[in-house]
């Protein structure tokens, strides 16, 4: 995606629906007690029924089935008959008194499911969120595989890749920024100057295969700073590990890496040739450590209290315009999907799309955009979808997942019902 443009900015608009309303939409119309078009999916005969309730003031759950009759199961990927299971989740800012932000539960490596970091946040509802490394037999499945913005502390970085599109919260002021932030680190010694850039926030670092376990070697490597929040210890292996107080002074180093880390200390790792420069730029002194994220005009993003960020891949519409980009295979067929946008006057919402089952055949990512700019969506990402898609809203779950179960995921967009 090349789209520049992005979304900083929050009004706060729409009533709070107090009773469960059932609305059924005439093919191609407008129900009169729906805010939404009908969502472009299928052919244009096709019924669509919508069921809406107020979880909270300021605060409505909707869900949108268009199409009545199961899919054959070798049709999911290109029936014109759906169905298609949308469900709905509106925050109207002006009107709640709670707030939005991300989670990743007991810590950042390990994946819980949607439902237990809704129900272990207090929150009233929410959906999965970041892309993550996922695979079962890695060591640290629940590793982001991009931004990853907590509470207001940053803990994985965004990645170059241009397909990732980010989404940060303020919980202050609710404010939403969406569009590809960049980010830049290093590590300088106060005293000698020598410095060292960093590659990566929490994220284990790959040992070159030419390399041995000691900290000679010649090939490149990674740097990455560690925070406790990552595990209960630092990854392990050949290269070299720095442990820093809260000043940032050395308070030990290692030939190898892991480590656990107390309360306040940090560590850097680095591999291959990076190592012995890690440990000649340490030596016994204090490092300055930077961090800095930036957004698509190159302006600083400060990080502070109230700022929650995930990751996601593509955005579907800015500025009120369809920007998800051309393409092909697995990834943009029919999938289940996880919508995160802002409307026009301001309110913030998240939306799943069940997928791969004869009740709900998912949408490609051209689909998904049309059901963004349908639900009235000024600026909206595509989250990680497929097997993960999720909601849960008071700890139950409200969609139904494209596999036997739920399934575990890195974090969560929760929203709380309190200040």
């Amino acid at each position: 995606m090349t789209s520049s443009s992005y979304r900083l900015g929050i009004t706060r608009a729409a009533a709070v629906t107090t009773a469960v309303v059932t609305v059924l939409v005439a093919p191609g119309g407008h129900a009169q007690a729906a805010a939404d078009r009908t969502l472009p999916l299928g052919d244009a005969d096709l019924v669509e029924t919508r069921s809406s309730r107020a979880l909270a003031d300021g605060v409505t759950l909707t869900r949108i089935v268009r199409g009545t009759e199961p899919a054959p199961a070798d049709q999911i990927n290109s029936t014109p008959r759906g169905p298609w299971v949308v469900n709905v989740l509106t925050i109207d800012p002006r009107r709640t008194r709670g707030h939005l932000k991300a989670t990743y539960g007991p810590d950042l490596a390990r994946t819980e499911k949607t439902t237990d970091l809704v129900r272990s946040s207090g929150a009233l509802a929410g959906v999965n969120a970041s892309f993550f490394t996922f695979t079962a037999s890695a060591q640290y499945p629940g590793d982001p595989v991009g931004l990853g913005l907590y509470s207001g502390r940053l803990l994985s970085e965004p990645t170059t890749d241009p397909a990732e599109a980010d989404l940060v919260v303020d919980s202050r002021t609710d404010r939403v920024l969406m569009g590809k932030l960049s980010w830049s680190g290093g590590v300088t010694n106060r005293v000698t100057g020598a410095s060292l850039p960093l590659e990566y926030l929490n994220h284990p670092p790959v040992v070159p295969a030419a390399c041995t376990g000691t900290t000679e070697c010649t090939e490149p490597g990674d740097v990455t700073r560690f925070t406790p929040e990552f595990a209960a210890s630092t990854p392990s292996g050949a290269g070299a590990e720095v442990v820093l107080d809260r000043r940032g002074c050395v308070t030990r180093t290692s030939t190898t890496r892991g480590t656990a880390l107390a309360a306040g200390q940090t560590s850097i790792q680095a591999t291959g040739r990076e190592a012995s420069t890690l440990l000649q730029v340490a030596g016994e002194g204090c490092l300055k450590v930077t961090s800095t994220l930036t957004d698509e005009r190159g302006k600083t993003l400060p990080v502070r209290p109230g700022l929650s960020g995930v990751n996601g891949r593509y955005r579907l519409t800015a500025n009120g315009e369809i920007v998800v980009p051309p393409g092909s295979g697995s990834f943009f067929d029919r999938n289940p999907r996880t919508i995160a946008g802002t409307t026009r006057d301001g309110r913030i919402v998240l939306a799943t799309i069940d997928g791969r089952m004869t009740t709900s055949v998912g949408t490609t990512m051209d689909e998904t955009a049309a059901v963004a700019d349908a639900l009235g969506l000024h600026d909206a990402i595509n989250l990680d979808g497929g097997g993960s898609t999720a909601m849960s809203v008071e700890g139950a779950l409200v969609n139904k997942p494209s596999g036997t179960a739920e399934r575990a995921v890195g974090d969560a967009l929760v929203f709380q019902n309190a200040p």
